[in-house]
């Protein structure tokens, strides 16, 4: 059992201060960094780390999971959790939440912006202002009222971008490999290929698994229509920018906006490298589709009560990689969890060792996921230490804990 007051907490990546606020009040030691870490980094910081959060730039892969003997819980305070090794911390029983929901508006926003933007010619107007130059004329400038807009991953934020991109008068496409409800009068593509050929504005919303590296590329982007703009503000590497800048040079394209990149910086002030720099039809953004106040804060103090939660409850709502289980306290008890391998027999042997040893239970739940299974069990607050000891004993046992 770990005393509330040892529990150390690092955050890196510049997390909202409300995670640290609600962290520090149940009486954690949180140590906050403002840049991402590298493996080495990480690997030097982790040793007596509880609980870690980061956001998108720090990997957390096998071999820092197998260094963190103490960690319990990993907190992805953004979308994505494609940079945790998802594998090797379910294999060591310790359980990652993410933020779901809490960005989404503030990347539809920006991508609805970004639309405008483009289709008015906004960032080249306003760069030759700033040069001196009075460029009024409607040359390449076109409401977005009427224009069809592709929507590539129908998730989260698909959909509503799906729904507020209606609002403006668009005409609204989508191409997801899951099947989807469409939203409104928005129209289901049954391939990419037949979405790229019917809008005049693709927009990226897909996820960061292995399988999407290189997801649009070449062959994509001379599929699009002739003069359309293109948008990415999910994984850097589902497109290839090389392909990306061509077709924005030689015209077939007539704009982009990218928020996302192969290679990011860890922090500020560092320089920023990509071939689409110094192109006068591209918006370039430092990865901050879901970076406003309103969404950090949230974001903050949602994945600071996951976290919380499970250390002091055992709860699981909403893991990404553990079996979801929330039981009610009890007063006068001790609360035990146990991450074990998903076989048969399991709870009737935790439940053996219990009567052996006399000890009453109180409230049980138990759900299982893929390989492993997850078991809470509230029991009377007197109970021998062999307890403990034959359940972490057991061949099943991947993790065990007394949480009071």
């Amino acid at each position: 059992m770990i005393e509330q007051a040892k529990i150390r907490v690092l955050l890196v990546e510049n997390i909202h201060p409300d995670a640290v606020s609600r962290l520090e009040s149940e009486g954690y030691l949180v140590e906050s960094l403002d840049a991402a870490l590298d493996e080495d980094e990480l690997l030097a910081r982790i040793g007596g780390v509880h609980l870690l959060g980061i956001r998108s730039k720090t990997q957390v892969t096998a071999r820092v999971i197998a260094a963190a003997t103490d960690l319990v819980g990993i907190g992805a305070f953004c979308i994505g959790t494609d940079q945790i090794d998802l594998a090797a911390a379910s294999k060591a029983g310790i359980a990652v939440f993410n933020a779901p929901f809490s960005n989404t508006r503030s990347v539809v926003e920006l991508a609805l912006a970004e639309i405008i933007m483009l289709t008015r010619r906004l960032s080249e107007k306003n760069a030759a202002m700033h040069e001196g130059v009075w460029d009024k004329a409607a040359d390449g400038s076109h409401e977005v009222r009427g224009r069809t807009l592709g929507i590539v991953g129908y998730g989260n934020i698909g959909t509503q971008m799906s729904v507020l991109a209606e609002n403006l008068g668009m005409r609204v496409y989508f191409y997801d490999t899951a099947d989807k409800l469409a939203l409104g009068n928005a129209k289901r593509c049954g391939t990419l290929d037949e979405l790229l050929e019917v809008a005049d504005t693709v927009t990226l919303h897909v996820d960061g698994r292995a399988g999407n590296s290189g997801f649009f590329g070449e062959e994509q982007f001379a599929r699009m229509r002739p003069r359309s703009i293109f948008l990415n503000l999910s994984r850097g590497f589902v497109i290839d920018h090389a392909a990306l800048r061509r077709h924005l040079v030689s015209g077939h394209l007539a704009g982009a906006a990218i928020d996302v990149f192969p290679k990011e910086p860890k922090g500020r002030g560092e320089e920023f490298q990509s071939e689409l720099r110094g192109l006068p039809n591209v918006i370039l953004t430092p990865h901050i589709g879901g970076s406003t106040e309103e969404a950090q804060a949230d974001i903050g103090g949602f994945v600071a009560n996951k976290m919380t939660r499970f250390v002091t409850e055992g709860a699981t709502t909403l893991s990404i990689n553990m079996p979801h289980v929330a039981l009610p306290e009890q007063e006068r008890t001790h609360r035990i969890v146990h991450v074990h391998h998903n076989m048969p027999g399991v709870l009737a042997q935790v439940n053996s060792i219990l009567a052996h040893h006399s000890v009453n239970i109180e409230g049980q739940l138990l759900a299982t996921r893929g390989e492993y299974g997850y078991l809470i069990t509230d029991i009377g607050a007197d109970y021998p230490d062999e307890v403990v000891t034959r359940l972490r004993a057991m061949d099943q046992t991947v993790r065990l804990r007394v949480l009071s």
